[in-house]
């Protein structure tokens, strides 16, 4: 498929899509024409970069971790990884743990919010002053 379709099912520009070739992120064989010509599984590979990407991986792990991962979300190797490697993965891990952390607090603080405003809730009558309250009968 060429670079107009890849950007059409996958959302990202083509431009982003020749920065990612650039990066080594994607590979496409090159038609007599010189257009690009991008494999069916490309549109996984984009969908598996951007998620990398939004997880808040530099592109230059993502480039040394990718080769490990045929479909998203699998790793299928980890023998090659270098110190470097792991060391940046494990901090990016721990950030995004953080992260996770946070926003659950603030899905939590939101869904109770809601749940606060959603939910009927009893008429209560307003509050009698303290003559109001002496004069009625006991």
């Amino acid at each position: 498929m060429q670079i107009g379709e890849l950007a059409e099912r996958t959302g990202a520009s083509r431009r982003l899509l020749r920065y990612y070739e650039e990066q080594g992120l994607i590979t496409a064989e090159r038609l007599p024409n010189g257009y690009r010509d991008y494999d069916d599984r490309t549109v996984d590979r984009v969908a598996q970069i951007r998620g990398l990407l939004d997880s808040g991986l530099p592109t230059r792990i993502i480039q040394q971790i990718l080769p490990c991962l045929n479909t998203p979300a699998v790793l299928v190797c980890a023998d090659d990884a270098t110190p470097d490697v792991v060391e940046a993965l494990e901090r990016e891990r721990d950030r995004i743990a953080r992260q996770v952390e946070f926003l659950t607090g603030n899905l939590s603080a939101i869904s109770d919010y809601l749940e606060a405003v959603t939910t009927p809730r009893v008429k209560r009558r307003p509050a009698r002053s303290k003559a109001q309250a002496e004069a009625l009968p006991a």
